[in-house]
């Protein structure tokens, strides 16, 4: 099967939840006996030169970038508001990628033409002219539902508004979009059933972002126990909004409950992602933010309790799966734990207050087999869920059905 991917970010290295949702895909594929040719926005916000990929992942595939400067531009914004278009939408469109998608079209036929989320969107009517392939949607989320999320928890009146405006903007141009594919996929049943409560006709599949289990292995010989850790991108909203709150009503419960011998006043909570500066995180006493880290599985294995304390954002969180897969011990809340089959108490703890949140981390802390009990269930449950070859299987299977291979 011959497939093109178009990503509107490299995803190499696969440092964020979707970027290494992404590359698992491809990586996946490759495996499993496609072609692959990715076609990626080389971004002013995550640039990479594709000459220093290893020679392992240029392997996997055929890699192609093309630069494209997608800053925030105030002032195409503000014409954005006034004209009701999708600002968001916009700041992906580059006549450079078209074209270059345009000449490998051109070059070569493919089955699938796989769009990494809705930003990638609106070269649908490029590929319609130029290929006769089938296009999927791989809707990673419901890409609105982020920003009206993030507008119901600002406290600003003016960003409020504004992210008011970016949400229902968004979802215009992300329902009218619903029936231009042939195919979509989601990564949750939560969302696929959102999806055709807005009005989508097509064949859909749901098809999790999935692990690789030859990386992520579980390793606790080195754990530093007690401690807590988050890791995900310091530069996403969602997890900077999530922080903010657990290092505000959270973080100080812990040193006024009581806690296990020899753990009172140790307590640290390590803090990895890129971009941290940007974060602005407040400077307290036993969180120490790492930063951007070499190895997140390693980083991973070496900490104890993981935290995803996540207010808004939508559909499901690869850094839980990858916890998970590692057999970590994980506190979040709903949200967090959104379109992922879990189950509160026996492979994850999730907490919506600041109270509870509070209380099962002492819980995990004191007794200690608690701790290890929902680790090992938690890392059963993401084998048998989200293995990346299980999972693209099954999607290879779905594309069968509806392509016709020579």
């Amino acid at each position: 099967m011959r497939i093109l991917q178009l990503c509107n970010k490299f995803v190499y290295p696969p440092k964020d939840g979707g970027a290494i949702g992404i590359f698992n895909y491809t990586k996946a594929f490759s495996t499993l006996g496609c072609e692959v040719v990715m076609l990626a926005m080389n971004t002013t916000k995550h640039p990479y030169d594709i000459n220093d990929l290893p020679e392992e992942v240029k392997k996997m595939a055929e890699w192609v970038t093309i630069d494209v400067d997608n800053k925030l531009k105030p002032f195409s914004a503000l014409i954005a508001i006034l004209q009701n278009r999708s600002y968001n939408i916009e700041r992906f469109i580059s006549s450079a990628y078209n074209d270059c998608l345009i000449e490998l079209l051109h070059q070569q036929p493919f089955d699938i033409i796989q769009l990494e989320g809705l930003y990638l969107s609106p070269y649908v009517e490029t590929i319609r002219a130029f290929s006769e392939a089938k296009i999927v949607m791989r809707s990673h989320n419901i890409e609105h539902e982020i920003w009206q999320r993030s507008a119901e928890n600002e406290k600003s009146f003016l960003k409020r508004w504004y992210l008011k405006i970016l949400a229902r903007q968004l979802r215009d141009y992300e329902i009218s979009r619903l029936n231009k594919y042939d195919l979509i996929t989601s990564v949750t049943e939560r969302d696929a059933q959102m999806l055709k409560s807005f009005g989508c006709k097509l064949p859909m599949h749901v098809c999790p972002a999935p692990y690789d289990e030859t990386v992520l292995k579980p390793d606790k010989t080195k754990m530093e126990f007690p401690s807590l850790f988050f890791i995900g991108a310091l530069d996403w909203a969602p997890n900077v909004e999530g922080l903010e709150w657990f290092l505000k009503n959270v973080w100080p419960k812990l040193a006024v409950l009581p806690l296990a011998k020899g753990a009172q006043g140790d307590l640290k909570f390590y803090v990895a992602g890129r971009n941290a500066d940007k974060a602005r995180l407040p400077e307290l006493k036993n969180v120490i933010v790492v930063g951007e880290v070499e190895n997140a599985c390693d980083f991973m294995n070496s900490k104890g309790l993981m935290i995803v304390p996540l207010l808004s954002g939508s559909g499901i969180r690869v850094k839980i799966i990858e916890g998970m897969a590692l057999g970590k011990t994980i506190v979040t809340t709903s949200l967090g734990a959104e379109g992922i089959p879990c189950k509160d108490g026996q492979n994850i703890l999730i907490a919506d207050t600041p109270e509870i949140f509070a209380e099962k981390i002492i819980k995990c802390i004191n007794e200690k087999m608690t701790f290890t009990i929902i680790g090992d269930n938690a890392c059963r449950f993401a084998k048998q869920r989200f293995s990346s070859q299980e999972v693209v299987k099954k999607l290879l299977e779905f594309f069968k059905q509806h392509i016709a291979l020579d």
